[in-house]
């Protein structure tokens, strides 16, 4: 992650999101992830919409999360993204939740594949979006 460029979006934290034992609901780190993934998209002059409006989909296609540290409502959160993998065919996004304390709380990381939207047909995203592929050549995890 030091090697790389890497996007932190602040994560706001609603009572709602927290589960029966007062910490923030494990299911509601995927959303974190989704804030951090479309904040560096965003970041390096991109968007999802745009990939959208183009004809394309980005799905998830495995997602890997570890949980080290509750965060609880009240406390202050931020979500770091980095491009860890992409080989023109899957992408892989890094993922860090830490807490004001700059302590991990979550780790993990999504893979995503270019997808045709009109058959969900999987497509280079090499091809699809050859600038958007260079820039993410650049700024990788080396």
């Amino acid at each position: 992650m030091e090697n790389c460029f890497v996007s932190t979006r602040e994560i706001h934290l609603y009572y709602a999101d927290t589960d029966m034992m007062g910490v923030i609901y494990h299911a509601n780190y995927l959303k974190f992830f989704e804030l951090g993934r479309t904040g560096l998209i965003e970041d390096l002059g991109y968007s999802y919409v745009a990939m959208e409006e183009a004809g394309y989909y980005a799905p998830v296609y495995d997602i890997q999360i570890t949980y080290k540290k509750p965060l609880r409502y009240g406390d202050q959160a931020f979500v770091k993204t980095w491009v860890q993998y992409n080989d023109g065919i899957k992408t892989i996004y890094g993922y860090k939740i830490i807490n004001g304390n700059e302590e991990v709380c979550a780790e993990g990381t999504s893979t995503h594949i270019i997808v045709k939207k009109d058959s969900f047909k999987p497509t280079s995203f090499k091809k699809a979006f050859p600038e958007w592929f260079t820039k993410y050549e650049e700024v990788k995890m080396k």
